[in-house]
């Protein structure tokens, strides 16, 4: 063999062994080892198959009454039959709400059941104590538990967005569009980032409380206050802050961009805003009022593209997005600055 075959054998076999070395420690990295026993604790469990089961058999409901509603209407001129696949999601039947309904309410319920007893149950257990003995980074065990959380939700949803497609395709016969299957992703990601915040909201409940159930109702009760009540509270404002009737119109215009940020306080308004634009390409806009420049600039019932409709709903992402964040962090100092102790 010449030498320079040689050489060349022996330096492809050297990468090879560093590559497969680095693959090793990818593998063996403490933080996917914790990242892997999470979801494998969250499938094994009753808990998260019981929400998985809730959530899957009333989205799908909701998605056959849609299509039946679509099949009955569907042979109508007077239909607008473009962004038919879109219209599953946001189409509620005669005796169910909408899929995004469902999506809206029971996502949260999704995210606090996966998060409650995150850290408070394995402080009870004793296991905490010893899983920071071993020489890991402490952040690991907080990080590991929200990434293995957030992987699952994608998962699960991605899944139940593929769903929709595959009965649109057998059922109703039409594909969807390039820019169809674009606006599913996007809102899968919103649900994601949406289903995060209630999740790291009961992660930050976790460390807080060292009891589940104090950390599991603390949670189901900021729920229902933006799910119920928050929407009573704004309704009581705004009736005491609502300008007369003879008010000027910059009057008017600074009570409805109040009551548009006091609403946007909540995150679900966040959510539905954001949704009902990328799945609904016909809006345009969400604000109480138009500006004539507005006016001008857009035409009732012409479709947004992709693009214009993620321009539009840019602010309420990034408000998802930091609200998300925000518990994420307060979470963590709290993590952080807690002092673990082993129990006798």
């Amino acid at each position: 063999m010449p030498r320079w075959l040689s050489s060349l054998e022996a330096s492809w076999h050297r990468w090879a062994e560093h590559r497969d070395e680095k693959r090793l420690d990818r593998v063996q990295h403490p933080f996917w080892t914790i990242v892997h026993k999470e979801i494998a604790d969250h499938v094994h469990s009753w808990r998260f198959i019981i929400l998985i089961a809730l959530i899957s058999l009333t989205c799908l409901g909701s998605l056959y009454s849609a299509l039946m509603a679509i099949r009955e209407v569907g042979t109508s001129d007077e239909v607008d039959k473009s962004f038919f696949v879109l219209k599953l999601f946001t189409i509620s039947g005669n005796s169910l709400p909408s899929f995004l309904t469902f999506v809206s309410f029971l996502g949260p319920l999704l995210g606090i059941g996966m998060g409650f007893d995150a850290v408070n149950s394995e402080r009870n257990k004793g296991t905490l104590s010893r899983v920071m003995s071993q020489p890991i980074h402490r952040d690991y065990l907080l990080n590991a538990k929200f990434v293995a959380a957030l992987i699952l939700i994608s998962v699960m949803f991605v899944a139940l967005s593929l769903l929709v497609l595959g009965m649109s395709l057998y059922m109703l016969g039409i594909p969807p569009t390039p820019e169809e299957v674009l606006r599913i992703l996007a809102f899968d990601v919103l649900v994601v980032f949406y289903i995060g915040f209630w999740l790291n909201l009961s992660i930050a409940f976790s460390v807080r409380f060292k009891q589940p159930a104090t950390s599991a109702l603390a949670a189901i009760a900021v729920w229902l206050f933006f799910a119920v009540f928050f929407s009573m509270l704004i309704e009581l404002i705004l009736n005491a802050v609502r300008p007369p009737q003879t008010a000027s119109t910059e009057q008017i215009i600074g009570f409805l961009q109040f009551s548009d940020f006091i609403n946007r306080l909540s995150p679900s308004h966040l959510f539905n805003e954001a949704t009902i634009t990328l799945l609904v390409p016909t809006t345009n806009n969400l604000s109480s009022f138009l500006t004539p420049e507005q006016v001008y600039g857009s035409l009732p019932g012409t479709p947004l593209s992709l693009g214009q409709s993620l321009l539009l709903v840019w602010p309420q992402m990034t408000g998802l997005f930091a609200a998300t964040m925000i518990c994420f962090a307060i979470s963590y100092v709290m993590f952080m600055r807690q002092e673990i102790r082993s129990r006798n």
